[in-house]
């Protein structure tokens, strides 16, 4: 039998700059803390690239913790555009 009462411990990413603004996930609390740092991979202009995010403000909405996540640049893969796409 399994218990549907029992959730992971787990808390909401809000990227709120950077590649990733405006985007959110769930992760899991390690040790019952957020990740001071974290790393995402995602596809843009079809290349993948890795961005890394550091911890920020964190807030509790409906009993769950959000914490706000800002871009860290120059440790991240950069965002190259097409010299096609590019306006004049």
């Amino acid at each position: 039998m399994t218990d549907d009462t029992s959730t992971e411990a787990e808390y909401l990413v809000e990227y709120v700059d950077g590649p990733l603004a405006g985007t959110s996930e769930r992760r899991a609390l390690v040790d019952g803390e957020v990740d001071e740092r974290i790393a995402s991979i995602a596809a843009v202009r079809g290349l993948e690239s890795i961005f890394w995010y550091t911890a920020g403000d964190q807030r509790v909405v409906d009993d769950e913790t959000v914490v706000e996540y800002r871009f860290d640049a120059p440790d991240s893969d950069p965002v190259q555009s097409d010299p096609d796409e590019e306006s004049l």
